[in-house]
């Protein structure tokens, strides 16, 4: 099976609601796995929620959040769900940094995605503007994760 063929059915996975799935071309042998993620509100929210309820008199006050800054410029957004890594190891170099000029085709970073190491590429030639996502946290489909001017 070739890869971009892998990818393409790794991303119907992850936007699916399915929690397996197993397919057997030749030797190839792919399974899959979706499982549910449960969000919780941060203690703080929680312990706020609490006190309201318990003391309607003292309920704190909702603050204003800051609006989120438009992004402008070439966007380059996650093709799958996964975990993002800037390097291809924890003890080498981030493949790009704030200000690195980049070509068409260059990886600026890894997205694994069900123990596959998916190098996502610059779409565009320019600057690295902005990183909008930390090493090793979760990203989402379709989730900027760079900013090329």
């Amino acid at each position: 099976m070739e890869f971009e063929k892998i990818v393409k059915l790794i991303q119907t996975v992850s936007d699916s609601s399915l929690t397996q799935f197993q397919i057997q071309d030749g030797d190839l042998k792919l399974s899959m796995k979706k499982d549910v993620k449960y969000v919780c509100a941060p203690e703080t929210e929680m312990a706020a929620s609490v006190i309201s309820q318990a003391e309607p008199a003292a309920a704190p006050q909702k603050q204003e959040s800051e609006p989120k800054s438009e992004i402008s410029g070439n966007v380059v957004k996650s093709p799958l769900v996964g975990t993002f890594y800037e390097a291809s190891s924890p003890d080498a170099d981030p493949f790009v940094k704030v200000g690195d000029t980049v070509r068409v085709g260059q990886v600026l970073g890894i997205v694994e995605a069900m123990k596959l190491m998916n190098e996502i590429e610059s779409e565009f030639e320019g600057t690295v503007k902005e990183i909008l996502v930390k090493n090793e946290q979760m990203v989402e489909y379709g989730q900027p994760l760079f900013v090329i001017e």
